[in-house]
């Protein structure tokens, strides 16, 4: 493999792994609000999460979920970040941080 395939390659699997995490995010958002009894609002990336139908119980249960499921937690690692306000930004810094 050249280093462009490689390069290439890299940037496929790279793309891959952030779908997943989105997909991941999606799931548990869906998932904690069946169990929860929320009715969640459409997910868009523009969804505001104060308007996305949960509550701070299921916020906790999706970031503990997704600590378990990605290995991460970007809220306890970002000392200085802003804490997303969209479902958009709430997905990038789980992103951000698989990387």
């Amino acid at each position: 493999m050249t280093g462009t395939l490689l390069e290439e390659r890299l940037h496929e699997v790279s793309e891959v792994e952030l779908m997943s995490v989105k997909l991941n995010v999606l799931s548990q958002f869906e998932q904690v609000a069946k169990e929860q009894n929320k009715t969640l609002a459409p997910l868009s990336d523009d969804l505001v999460l104060l308007e996305s139908g949960l509550d701070s119980l299921c916020f906790a249960i999706i970031v503990a979920r997704l600590e378990d499921e990605l290995g991460v937690d970007p809220f306890s690692a970002a000392e200085d970040a802003d804490f997303p306000v969209i479902l958009g930004d709430f997905i990038r810094f789980y992103e951000d941080a698989a990387k």
